[in-house]
């Protein structure tokens, strides 16, 4: 490697011994390789246009055959093969602005980046190419690309060196590509049905709205701990509370607890307040907008994830936490009559292993859904009527006092949205916010804090709202058949790399 760099650094101190940049400041991109590609598909073999152009691109395909050579390079939208021919090249020599033919062949390697000016000609073999009459440098890559043949493999180096990814694997640029018309469709639909997004402090005094784990930080001046919030919606709520109607929030989350396949401690959710509605008025929004997101998208409400086939034209099931329990493992909760011992033992039964923080029934269903039922959940699946234990923030249930009006989204085997007719009562609140406060003050770093703004909030008076959070991560997951949350997010946090750090030379003479 560092004979490469090191044979790269002289070609480039080459151009500059003969008064050319190695590294451009500007260049004036005329055209795409997707425009020119669309508008010159008519030519035929052999045929030439002279239309002009200038185009900027990466090398990424290298071709020398005696007095003619085929480059080929690569932009945004695309990539295009350069024909270069030594008689054309070198007789614009006496313009002092040009390089030769030789310099081309000699100095331009795999990884540059360099700017055409040329017309337009398909070649007897039927490849559409710019024929170039001159050249600049514009980057020099000290460093070669991996084996276009055998790609980018390390799975690690492509989170790590995400360039490297983008270069050499079409698809993970389509990934983000995909992910940033998602996010656009996202924001315009919600614009387009009179949400008004709301930007909330990500340095908070409280973190609430979840139960996580915070990251803690410090400010100097006031002498304060501070924690990256763990959501958004105590925040949003108060902007509820304060006479918007409508609100919304697209951004980063930041949660200090493990990574895996779904998890990722900094990633991106929407969450969506809209006052006078409940759980059920939000499951309807959360379908419309996930199927409008898949029909502008995919241009189809039936993907294929992972070999799974989903269809999601289908009305999506709704069906309660016990219910879904009982169907998949037999066990009816409600036939336990409060008895938690009873519960225990039907639970130990059929190989479900808990701590001793599962200390209710409510505790203990949830745990049994999550080990026994969440996976086999692939279709769009909404589990509705949550225990109160693990929903701290959600109204209570109008028919059974021990749950709340809330459901998560699975699909997959994943959780994907999560929603709730919020809990407006601020007696009930304070008194749910205390029980928290207990639990971390035991030691579960997880429970809520008792937030006093908030409450404050609530006492002024909240109107009835529905709450809704997607994870935009999981969803690209989804819609680009990715296995892994780190797919999907150009810079995934990872274990910092040991390195030795090498003596190299990093300045042209």
């Amino acid at each position: 490697m560092s004979e490469i760099r090191e044979a790269r650094l002289k070609k480039a101190n080459t151009l500059v011994n003969k008064g050319f940049a190695s590294y451009a400041e500007s260049f004036s991109v005329s055209h795409t390789t997707k425009f020119l590609i669309q508008k010159f598909d008519y030519l035929q073999n052999g045929e030439e246009d002279d239309f002009r152009v200038s185009i900027a691109g990466r090398v990424i395909g290298k071709r020398v055959m005696g007095k003619i050579a085929f480059f080929t390079i690569t932009d945004q939208e695309g990539k295009i093969q350069l024909y270069l021919d030594k008689g054309i090249l070198n007789c614009n020599l006496d313009n002092q602005k040009s390089l030769s033919f030789e310099d081309f062949k000699e100095i331009v390697d795999i990884g540059d980046w360099i700017g055409i000016y040329g017309t337009i000609k398909k070649t007897n073999k039927g490849e559409l190419s710019i024929k170039v009459e001159n050249w600049e440098m514009l980057s020099k890559s000290l460093k070669p690309l991996p084996d276009k043949w055998h790609g980018l493999t390390d799975i690690e180096k492509r989170y790590r060196q995400r360039y490297l990814d983008l270069i050499v694997n079409p698809h993970s640029k389509n990934v983000f590509k995909t992910r940033a018309k998602c996010i656009s469709f996202i924001r315009q639909w919600l614009d387009n049905k009179n949400f008004l997004e709301i930007e909330t402090p990500i340095l908070q005094s409280e973190a609430g709205g979840a139960e996580a784990r915070p990251f803690i930080t410090h400010h100097n001046t006031l002498d304060i701990p501070l924690y990256l919030r763990i959501a958004t919606e105590l925040h949003l709520k108060r902007m509820i509370v304060g006479g918007f109607e409508k609100v919304y929030e697209l951004g980063r989350i930041f949660r200090n607890e493990g990574i895996s396949t779904k998890h990722n401690p900094e990633f991106t959710s929407v969450e969506i307040y809209q006052a006078f509605s409940n759980y059920v008025d939000m499951m309807d929004l959360t379908e419309e907008l996930i199927k409008d997101i898949l029909d502008n998208v995919c241009g189809s409400l039936i993907i294929n994830y992972q070999n799974k086939e989903i269809d999601f034209s289908k009305p999506w099931s709704r069906i309660s936490m016990k219910d879904i329990v009982k169907k998949y493992t037999g066990i009816d909760f409600d036939s336990f009559n409060g008895d938690f011992e009873e519960a225990k033992q039907a639970v130990k039964s059929i190989n479900v292993e808990f701590s001793t923080k599962v200390n209710t029934l409510g505790r203990l269903l949830n745990e049994v859904f999550e080990q026994k039922v969440e996976s086999e959940l692939i279709e769009p699946t909404f589990v509705i009527d949550y225990p109160v234990e693990i929903s701290p923030l959600a109204r209570p249930h109008l028919d059974d006092k021990e749950m709340v009006q809330r459901f998560e989204l699975f699909i997959v085997g994943r959780e994907l949205a999560n929603a709730f007719s919020e809990l407006i009562d601020p007696v009930d609140q304070r008194e749910r916010m205390q029980l928290q406060q207990s639990l971390r003050d035991a030691g579960d770093f997880e429970a809520h804090c008792i937030d006093e703004d908030f409450l404050n909030a609530l006492e002024i008076g909240m109107p009835p709202t529905g709450g809704l959070g997607i994870g935009i991560d999981r969803l690209i997951m989804l819609i680009t058949n990715s296995p892994s949350i780190r797919d999907v997010i150009p810079f995934p946090l990872l274990k910092p790399e040991i390195t030795s750090n090498k003596n190299e030379k990093n300045t042209l003479e």
